[in-house]
């Protein structure tokens, strides 16, 4: 029998000693025995409890309901635990709590925060450990800024950033230092800190687009060569570059746009506004945005942006609809193989129907039958057998009533 397969039999039949001892060879366990069966505090469960820190804290606070040397000692084995012992048992400061809670420095803070309630030097130096809690000690704690928990706070770029921002609150060459170990939070520095451009800032965004157009856009407010050429990094950013920093079209914007079809055909029709070669090309890499660029930039039809949307039947369809205007071999080929496009094609841009739309239609009963009503507009031994047996056959009989010509092909 396991330690909590004899809890759980105690609970049911009842306590004895042997259940007890079983009881008692699992910390939580013996905690949960003493709580529910005992209801009282014992030796032998307070013993197995503070087998483990956890379970230590537990008895004291639920069971004892009262600190206790051994109960405290074996909470003291973990910074956690001890720092609850403290809070929720102790309820009072105490140096070995403390000296226990200082190996930890998010407990150390804590501590100081919530327990002491005031700065000392070893929760502070414990902090210090740390450069998220050294921040954390000189806001909530200190309320006001030192060397030590500054020069904590400055081995992590965002933590130097919240320093300068919330405990400084001002800028400093140390903290804008650290801050420029990544772009963002070089870009974060100098707009929400500095409050204007500078060269170290600036250049420290140049290895990521977003800080770099972020840069341009909020902190200069113009466009500089090192924030063009970090967002040239991703094509969206250079895209908004061009749009909205230089409010024109150069090379290394577009060049880094067409490095996907989106942001090619953007370019083309947002900032170059007109068609080009090379936009045109990074657009025909997607079905999709090849159609676009059909549509909107060149507003006609192409070889190659007709080749490129045929690899999607659904766009092959669209763009036989609104580019060509009409039917064509490789876009209707191009539908054959799904469901709705060769009926929806067949409706719409032959606008009558042939062998080869209705047998692509005829793989599913939905688009047979439809293909039947709309566009046979009479009934036909293809359409008849591809319903045959589903629930689109009751249907497909009724069409007899709608059609004028009744004969079956």
């Amino acid at each position: 029998m396991t330690p909590k397969e004899a809890f759980e039999f105690a609970k049911k039949w009842g306590a004895s000693n042997e259940i007890r001892k079983i009881v008692c060879q699992d910390s939580e366990c013996a905690y949960l025995y003493a709580l529910e069966i005992d209801k009282c505090p014992q030796d032998d469960t307070r013993n197995a409890a503070c087998k483990n820190p956890r379970w230590a804290f537990y008895y004291a606070k639920d069971i004892d309901k009262e600190p206790r040397e051994n109960t405290r000692r074996i909470a003291s084995k973990n910074p956690c635990w001890i720092y609850f012992y403290a809070l929720k048992v102790d309820k009072k400061p105490r140096n070995d709590t403390r000296e226990a809670v200082c190996q930890d420095p998010q407990y150390a803070y804590e501590y100081a925060k919530n327990i002491d309630k005031k700065p000392r030097e070893d929760t502070r130096k414990a902090a210090c450990e740390d450069s998220e809690y050294a921040f954390l000690y000189a806001r909530d704690i200190d309320k006001e800024p030192r060397d030590d928990t500054r020069e904590a706070a400055c081995k992590d770029p965002h933590n130097a950033c919240l320093y300068a921002e919330e405990v400084d609150k001002k800028p400093r060459d140390d903290t804008r230092k650290a801050a420029c170990n990544d772009p963002y939070h070089a870009y974060r520095y100098a707009n929400n800190i500095d409050q204007e451009p500078r060269e170290d800032t600036r250049n420290a965004v140049q290895k990521d687009a977003f800080a770099g157009y972020s840069y341009a856009e909020e902190v200069d407010k113009k466009p500089q060569d090192n924030t063009r050429e970090a967002a040239c990094k991703e094509p969206y950013y250079a895209f908004y570059y061009a749009l909205n920093i230089d409010k024109k079209s150069r090379e290394d914007t577009r060049d880094a746009a067409c490095q996907k079809s989106g942001e090619a055909y953007w370019y083309a029709k947002y900032v170059d506004k007109h068609a080009r070669d090379d936009t045109r090309e990074a657009a025909c890499k997607n079905s999709e945005y090849a159609f676009l660029y059909a549509r909107d930039v060149d507003q006609c039809p192409r070889e190659d942006t007709r080749k490129a949307a045929c690899k999607s039947p659904h766009i092959a369809y669209l763009y036989a609809l609104y580019i060509d205007k009409k039917p064509r071999k490789d876009t209707r080929k191009a539908v054959y193989n799904s469901l709705a496009w060769p009926y929806k094609y067949a409706k719409d841009v032959d606008k009558c129907s042939r062998e080869d739309t209705r047998e692509a239609a005829c793989k599913d009963p939905k688009y047979a039958y439809l293909y039947a009503k709309n566009v046979d507009r009479y009934l036909h031994e293809k359409t008849r057998n591809a319903v045959k047996n589903t629930e689109y056959e009751e249907k497909y009989e009724l069409l007899l009533n709608l059609f004028s010509k009744e004969e079956i092909m």
